[in-house]
Parts: structure tokens; sequence; C-alpha cells
């Protein structure tokens, strides 16, 4: 047991049976669960966590009938067939001592198809179709199937089931006013609308019997208009550890809320104040989540007595060992998560695979192996940031001779700027991580060096990671040094800007630099909940109150050439955040825009064939970037030695997922 983690290594007692600590590793979708090969390669990749010492896990959702699925191809278990084959799932994850749930989802009005049901025929905003009303016996057949799925995870040897009440999915569709518009006994009045979830649990508790975990997944925080109150949560909880249920786990919001809930922007551990106020309602244990990305955050919950377990989800994806790094007391060498969502939500939401941006292997752990090099180079690799750093310390870990050159006289590279934008400060801890990587791994680190062409000719293999530079742009008056900065000389040396500021580009780099521009000085967590207008009291419906958009004392203006939206950055889940952000804080989003030219008076632009004049301070420059490839008139010389990867072999959108996973590709090949 580790001195520095008591709370979090303590085994959970839930009567039946017990959980070695308490870490549940939180329900992801990953795309395996659809993949022809997807359960052997999910049994893979629940193993690998297992091994690293989780104590529940708990699996992507699964659908209990076929109008419930997601999506018309998402997985459905319903069969016998699909218990059968999910036994190797299971099997993975108890030859090393480990538990797992199988997560039941019903998508009711979320779900991406004709054939979609939900309490009322009520569409939802984030979905194509409206569905159907469901009659009085498709109710009853829906609480049916629950009973058989559970069963069927019984069967298949999973040690218990979580019933998905939040996220607005169709138990949670049937909780709220804004969703339930029935006038029978599955509407109405509070009672009737929570009629529903607790026969489900009912019948599930039937067919499974007493020895069974049933974990439901309360919406405790809807985040939306005509959510549940705090009184009505009250009221569910106390019911569902009557009805039966063996753990209560944390929901925070629906999917269509207009409310950040675990992008990094969101502070850690910013929701359990939800958790601690129901929990001395219930008995039965409690689980709190979203962005817990630590064991000391973890650590610190569990201590003050907010919940009795913690859910992390993406962490895992991030490293398989956390757990075991806490009990080490190795927790430096954790590869933390970012909350970035830029590899595993936003290829979910794509149809694409999950993955992680700072840990490639993540889904792909029977494709990408790291294996001892059964010949042993001498290596050089030619800049530290993130894929020259993926890449240095997966080859050494190989066993190969590494020396990693970095002209600057830190390691990091656009990770550095990254941290310092508020709400990416999470960057850090990857930089952290490779830190100290490299003195385990023993890479020769050489900084404030540049690599030259005589200098790496002596090397078996050379790896150019050399990264990115700010694109100049062809502006009239872009040389005066008194008005203009580019993205990376203001982030770096915080160059004064004055009170009104022109950013000329609108990617992901213009976005953050307007959000650390306007950023209100020592934010604390209480004032980033008011700033989305989360009422911490709960006496609202759905826990929102109307607060006033806190305006920014800087003018700032985001232009882009293109017309159309502006502000997005690239993000799918996460760039509707940065661009509500912006409009909170008064940015003008400007697109269409040609450039004339930059003079005493400011930025002079065209808009529509207007002509306009920005009185700005400062122009930033933050059109993009390309790539940084030193004495590139020499590297066919160099043959079949040398490999391009990261920034230096694509300067796009500054793409940090392409760029670690091309790195640790790289190692695994030479």
């Amino acid at each position: 047991m580790s001195a520095m983690y008591p709370n979090l290594l303590k085994p959970l007692d839930l009567g039946f049976t017990q959980l070695r600590n308490r870490v549940l590793m939180g329900s992801m979708h990953t795309g395996l669960e659809e993949h022809k090969e997807g359960l052997q390669k999910l049994a893979a990749f629940y193993e690998e966590r297992v091994k690293g010492g989780v104590g529940l896990i708990v699996t992507g959702g699964f659908s209990p009938n076929l109008r419930g699925r997601l999506h018309p191809l998402s997985a459905e278990f319903s069969k016998p067939k699909h218990a059968k084959a999910h036994k190797v799932v299971t099997e993975a994850v108890h030859k090393h001592g480990g538990k797992i749930a199988l997560q039941i989802l019903h998508a009711g009005r979320y779900a991406m198809h004709p054939f979609s049901q939900s309490a009322s025929g009520i569409k939802a905003p984030i979905a194509k179709f409206a569905p159907s009303e469901m009659s009085d016996r498709q109710i009853k057949k829906t609480i049916d199937a629950f009973a058989n799925s559970a069963e069927l995870a019984q069967l298949a040897g999973y040690d218990g089931v979580e019933l998905m009440g939040s996220e607005g999915y169709l138990i949670n569709q049937f909780l709220c006013k804004r969703t339930n518009m029935r006038y029978d006994e599955w509407g109405g009045s509070y009672k009737k609308r929570m009629r529903f979830p607790l026969e489900i649990v009912k019948a599930v508790r039937k067919a499974v019997g007493d020895k069974f975990i049933i974990i439901f997944r309360l919406s405790m925080l809807d985040l939306v208009e005509q959510g549940s109150t705090f009184e009505d949560v009250i009221e569910l909880a106390k019911a569902l550890e009557e009805a039966g249920v063996t753990i209560i786990n944390t929901g925070i919001g629906w999917h269509e809320a207009r409310i950040p809930t675990i992008a990094t922007q969101v502070p850690r551990g910013a929701f359990t104040w939800v958790t601690e106020k129901v929990k001395p309602h219930v008995s039965v244990p409690i689980i709190t989540c979203n962005r817990i990305n630590t064991p000391d955050e973890a650590e610190r919950i569990l201590s003050s007595g907010h919940a009795d377990m913690v859910s992390m989800a993406r962490p895992f994806l991030a490293d398989p060992y956390f757990v075991a790094k806490a009990e080490q007391e190795k927790a430096q060498f954790i590869n933390t998560c970012i909350g970035c969502n830029q590899a595993c939500l936003d290829n979910v939401f794509k149809g694409k695979r999950a993955s992680c941006l700072v840990n490639p292997l993540a889904c792909y752990e029977t494709e990408i192996v790291v294996e001892p090099a059964f010949k042993k180079k001498n290596i050089a690799v030619v800049g530290a940031g993130p894929a020259g750093l993926a890449c240095a310390t997966t080859l050494a870990e190989r066993g190969h001779k590494v020396d990693l050159f970095e002209k600057n006289d830190r390691i990091g590279g656009q990770f550095r700027l990254a941290m310092q934008i508020p709400g990416k400060e999470e960057f850090r801890e990857t930089i952290r991580y490779f830190a100290n990587r490299i003195d385990e791994t023993g890479v020769n680190l050489h900084l404030s060096t540049e690599a030259n062409y005589d200098l790496l000719t002596e090397y078996d293999e050379i790896v150019m990671a050399s990264g990115v530079e700010p694109r100049k742009v062809n502006i009239d008056g872009i040389e005066n040094p008194e008005k203009v900065v580019d993205y990376q000389t203001l982030i770096r040396d915080k160059t004064p800007v004055g009170e009104k500021v022109a950013i000329v580009g609108a990617g992901g780099i213009g976005v953050d630099v307007a959000t650390m521009l306007t950023e209100p000085v020592g934010q604390t967590l209480d004032d980033w909940l008011h700033e989305w207008g989360i009422d911490k009291e709960m006496s609202q419906p759905g826990g929102l109150y109307p607060y006033p958009d806190a305006v920014s004392d800087k003018e700032v203006w985001v232009l882009q050439r293109r017309k159309g939206r502006v502000g997005k950055g690239p993000g799918k889940t996460t760039g509707w955040i940065h661009k509500r952000t912006l409009e909170k804080r008064g940015v003008h989003l400007v697109g269409g825009v040609s450039y004339d030219k930059i003079d005493d008076q400011g930025l002079h632009i065209h808009v529509d064939g207007k002509e306009q004049l920005l009185n700005a301070d400062k122009v930033v420059i933050c059109a993009g970037q390309e790539s940084v490839r030193p004495f590139e008139d020499k590297w066919s010389e160099l043959g079949e030695k040398i490999h391009i990867i990261g920034g230096a072999d694509h300067a796009g959108e500054l793409d940090a997922v392409r760029a670690i996973r091309q790195g640790v590709k790289l190692a695994v090949k030479l």
C-alpha cells in the first residue's frame, strides 16, 4: 500500500465482492466494439489496463436492443451469441485479477437513425431524426431488454453492468420535463417520470440475483434548461438504492448542453462538489468523475470525502499503468491525460477508432508493439518537440543508442507555447513526462545544439523532427517591430500588446492567442463556474443560472481570409467551446478579410469589398506555420538513413496527434 495515496489504493468492500482499489476506469467508446476483430483488440486494450492496476472497468456502451443503437451499425448486446463472443474480454480481465462491468446504453432520441424512440417525440438539437413516442408496450419491452442484456452480461462473465442514466440518453430523457411530455403512468409528476429507471433497476436485479454489481450512472447536474432539480436528484438516488443498485456513478451534463464538462479548459476536478452534495443522502458507494487526471487530484478528492471512488476514462488511454505507477510512488512517470480530446472523442465522433494524442498505442495494443531491438544502432534525432521526444524515448526504450539534438535551451517545442495558453496548462505535464522518460531510457540529450550535416553523417539512422516556425505573410508594413509580433515571440516573451489587438489568422493558434489575451486574471474554480452560468447551489432546474457575459477589457479582432464561421479552432468536440469563450468575452470574429497594409494607425483591411481601419496597438501574426528543414539541400546524400516526421514532414494545422504517432511508429520500425 502506498503511503502517498492511502485512500486511492484502499480496497472497497461491496459485501458480496471486493474491489482492489477506488479507481474506476470509466466508460469510453473506442470504436473497437464494432470492429471485425474488435473484441480481440478490445480484450488486449482492457488487459493492459488491468495489468496496470485499475480496480473496476466499465466498457463502452452496448445497446440492449436494435432501436437503442447510437448508429445503425453500433454494437448491441442482446443475444446469447453476443455473450459468447464477449468471453474473450472478460477472461482477459479476470486473468489479472481485475473486474469489469458492461455498460448498457439506450440512445433514445440521440440515435443517428430514423428508428429512434424516446419518452416523447421531441427532436434533440444534435440529432438528425425526430424520435417516435414510445407506447406503453414498447416501454415494457425496453425494460425487459435491459434485464435480458444484464443476464447475458452475467453469462459472458462480466462482474456487473452499468445502466447509463445520464448524458441525456434514453433513461435521462424519461426523467426530465425537457424531453418527457407524457401524461400517463410514465410521465407528468417527477414520481411518474422516475418510474422508468426504477423499473429497469428492479428488472435487472431480479434477472441477475444479489451477487452482481449494478452501477447506475445518475445525471446529477443536467446543465440544460428544464433539467432535474437537486431535490429530484436526491429523490431518485434514494429510490435507486432501495431498488437494488450497488454503486451510484456521477453523470455531468447532457451531450446537447452548451457548457464544457471534460475538455482541457475545464479545471481539474471541477464537478466533484456535485457528488459531495449528493453523497450524504445515500449509503451505497458513490463515484465522482470529470477531469481527474493525476493520483494527487484523486487522493485529494477521496480524502476530503467528496466520493467513495473516482472515475477516470481518458487518463487510462494516456497511461494504462496509472494505478501501478501511483502504487510504486512513481507518479512523475505517469503519462498524464491533457484533456485535449483530439485523438479520442474527436475520432469517435467521426466514426474512427479512438486513440490518444500522448499515447498512440491506446486501442492499437496488438498493432504497435514496442519490443527490444534486434540490432542495436546509433541514432540521431533532431528536434525535441513532441515528435522527436516520442521517437527518441521509444528508440532508447528498445535498446538503441540515441542522441537527441535541440537548438533551444529546453525541450518541448510547440508544447512549450501551448502550455502557456489559459486552459492548456496540462500540456506542461507531457513535457514533464518526456523529461523523466529521457532520464529513464538513457537518451543523450544535447540542448542548445544546432545539428548540422557534418555532425550527423556518422550515425546509422537520422530522424528529422525539426518542427515548424511561423509562416511569413506578405502584408505591406509587416516588418514594423513596434506594431507587429508573431505568435511564437508573443507567447514566449509575453510581449505587451496594448488595449487593442488584431489577430491575423483564425486557426487553432489564432483562437489560442485571443483566449490568452482576454483571460481574466487569477480565475478560480468558482469564477469559472460563474463564467459558464453553473449554479453551485443547484437551486435552478438543470443547475443553470443566467449569468451575464464577462466582457474583456481588451478589444480583440480575430480575422480570417476565408468567408464563413470564424474562431472554431480545429477540434470537433472542443472547437465550439473556444468559439463560445471568445464570443462571451466580446471578441470580434471577422471572416472574408483581405489585408491591405499595417502602419502607425493600425491594420487596414477590406471586408466584403468595404475598406476598414482597425486601430490596433499590436497586430499578431497567426497565419499558420511552415516546416523547419535545416540543410535540406544535402538530405538526398543521406539516402535511406534520413526519416522526416512531425512538423518537419508536414506543417498543416499543428497536429500533435500525427507528430507523436509518427515518432512512435518510426521508432518501432527502426
